[in-house]
């Protein structure tokens, strides 16, 4: 569904993306998982025609987005990081004209934002101002909006930043149902727990590069599925074993050699980019 072959983006000496090479298939929910200015949004705006690539070639549903960026923007959906939701305008008003940028008849917008309301529980919110909404709310209504025309691929853009876990989960429950109708997901993340909860695949970007691929299980394979965390003087220490059986006995022969307490856990997606860039995600 969406083919990337090294895609490049400068912006004077900064080098956004180096080389970006990936595949995503039809129907699956692919995360982008990665730190602040990793180039997570750089990649979502060539994506969506906002921002030309220096280089490389990217197709969507078969479409070179350089050549057919029209055709292109017919076939994607996009709810992005920052709200820009029309505030003033009621959930109703805000489906009613995004339907009407795009185009769609009068009987097809009136069927389609009755559903996509209903769809992501605002239906009874349906007429009330925007303004009023909570911040779970809007981020509801941002992907009704970049639902309307029905899209093949959904680009979502770091979709659950700053909202209470709670509402985070319900916005995955919508995520995954989207999966199961067939929409291409595509989200960035930097929350771990997201991309190992909903992903089919994740892509680790750090500094414009792609540098593992794979799905959550896989990626965590390749460091080891426990985490022995010594507590020792001059810091934490980690080190990665196969099974708990190896990394208790660590554990217990470092305590035993040098007095320090430590930790079992199971490795996650963090674990598996600390490994392989030597700093944490969300630094």
């Amino acid at each position: 569904m969406i083919l990337v072959e090294d895609l490049r983006k400068n912006y004077g000496r900064v080098k956004a993306l180096r080389g970006l090479s990936l595949e995503i298939q039809r129907g699956e929910i692919f995360g982008l998982l990665g730190p602040n200015g990793a180039g997570k949004t750089t990649f979502i705006r060539i994506l969506t025609s906002l921002t030309r690539p220096t280089d490389g070639r990217v197709w969507i549903n078969g479409l070179d987005i350089n050549k057919y960026p029209e055709k292109v923007k017919r076939k994607i959906g996009l709810v992005p990081q920052y709200l820009n939701l029309d505030q003033e305008l009621t959930a109703e008003e805000n489906l009613e004209f995004y339907g009407r940028l795009y185009g769609m008849a009068t009987g097809e917008r009136k069927r389609r934002l009755e559903e996509l309301l209903k769809f992501v529980g605002l239906a009874e919110r349906a007429s009330d101002l925007v303004e009023g909404y909570s911040m779970g709310m809007k981020r509801r209504l941002l992907i009704a909006r970049a639902l309307m025309p029905s899209p093949k691929v959904l680009l979502m853009d770091e979709p659950t930043v700053g909202l209470d876990p709670q509402t985070r989960r319900k916005l995955w429950e919508l995520i995954t149902a989207l999966k199961n109708q067939g929409v291409t997901v595509l989200l960035t993340t930097h929350y771990i727990e997201e991309a190992e909860r909903l992903c089919d695949r994740v892509g680790i970007i750090d500094e414009g590069r792609l540098i593992a691929l794979g799905s959550p299980q896989e990626l965590k394979n390749k460091v080891g599925l426990i985490a022995v965390e010594i507590m020792a003087p001059d810091g934490v220490k980690r080190r990665f074993f196969r099974n708990r059986e190896k990394a208790l006995e660590y554990g217990s022969r470092y305590y035993k050699e040098n007095k320090c307490d430590f930790l079992l856990r199971e490795a996650n997606l963090e674990d598996v980019f600390i490994e392989l860039t030597g700093r944490k995600i969300r630094e």
